[in-house]
């Protein structure tokens, strides 16, 4: 399931490459054909995103509210302005030391403006290497956020031609962007925009960092349920999904199954301090990068492969980067979850 940095960068790509602009929308695949005629011939005017939701808004006080979902991916093609506040996986990104405690400024990228491709590892995962632009490109975004390709091929076939089932087209004279798959894919007005976003938990990108923080604490603190299952609650807070649900349970060295009001409350205010600071290196490199004081080569080594990113997750059975003991696998509310039982103590 795409997690929050994937859908701010997404929103990203809308704010440089479709508002402002006029669209012509359609349903290729039929399922969102009324709400595309709809859209069709409005101007975007804004675009938010809060959490693993994103919202575009239209002239007419008409929004579009967007969950990818498990499966949800948007394609974009045509001709990409990528927004300069994403870095390159190569260069040295900013890092932090377990429990979130230091967060070094982004630094140079490898390759800036040199033409250089999106940079794609082995699970299909991606960022850009070069954040110059527009070019001519043909790309798609797979639970992720950033065009393939980005490489001058001379003219295309404009617009490009509907590959797989596509639930909603947005076109403007040179940008088109595919939504395949969502969970939710609907036209909202915008006070109902506002009752779905109040029914959200905090997000560091969109509230106020210490209010955020505040309601974070207040909520986990009066609850009984686990710690684990709170930060999969988007209620609770949002954006949080599997892999980063797992490795900021590891780096607070906290028991997934601790109820919430048993945790000490400093640990808890890490812990939102943490997916902040997380949260800003997946929006900048496209990857859920969570290892810490890597040198420049591990660095590269952790962009490329995911087994190289993490301290736990998707390490069942293998033995922990700290202590050497085996990291569980487990079904927490039917979702996976990894963890070290001597560290998580």
């Amino acid at each position: 399931m795409p997690e929050g940095h994937s859908v701010h960068r997404i929103a990203r790509q809308f704010d440089r490459n479709v508002v402002g602009k006029r669209v012509a929308a359609s349903s290729p695949q039929g399922r969102f054909a009324e709400g595309a005629a709809v859209l069709d011939g409005r101007e975007v005017v804004s675009v938010r995103a809060v959490g693993k939701q994103m919202f575009l808004e239209f002239e007419g006080d008409l929004w579009l509210r967007v969950h990818l979902g498990m499966y949800g991916a948007w394609d974009f093609a045509g001709e990409i302005l990528v927004d300069p506040t994403i870095a390159s996986a190569n260069g040295r990104m900013g890092q932090t030391n377990q429990r979130g405690t230091d967060l070094h400024d982004v630094t140079e990228t490898d390759a800036a403006a040199t033409g250089a491709a999106a940079i794609f590892d082995a699970a299909g995962e991606n960022s850009l290497s070069s954040i110059g632009a527009p070019r001519r490109a043909r790309g798609r975004v797979r639970m992720s956020e950033q065009t393939r390709g980005l490489d001058d091929e001379g003219d295309e076939e404009w617009p490009p031609p509907v590959v797989g089932q596509v639930r909603l087209r947005l076109l403007t004279d040179v940008t088109c962007a595919d939504l395949r798959g969502p969970t939710a894919c609907e036209l909202q007005t915008p006070d109902e925009v506002a009752a779905t976003i109040a029914k959200l938990g905090p997000d560091p990108l969109v509230d106020d960092p210490e209010e955020g923080e505040e309601r974070f604490t207040e909520v986990v603190r009066r609850k009984p349920t686990a710690i684990g299952l709170l930060l999969m609650d988007q209620s609770v807070v949002s954006g949080i999904g599997n892999v980063y649900r797992a490795e900021l349970l590891y780096r607070a060295l906290l028991d997934p199954h601790t109820p919430g009001k048993l945790v000490p409350e400093e640990v808890v205010r890490d812990i939102w301090r943490d997916w902040s600071r997380l949260l800003v290196i997946g929006v900048e490199t496209g990857q859920m990068m969570t290892m810490d004081d890597l040198d420049p080569e591990a660095y590269r080594r952790a962009m490329a492969s995911r087994d190289d990113r993490h301290w736990v997750y998707h390490r069942a059975g293998l033995p922990c980067r700290v202590c050497g003991t085996e990291i569980v696998l487990e079904e927490m509310a039917s979702r996976k979850l990894y963890w070290c039982p001597s560290c998580q103590k």
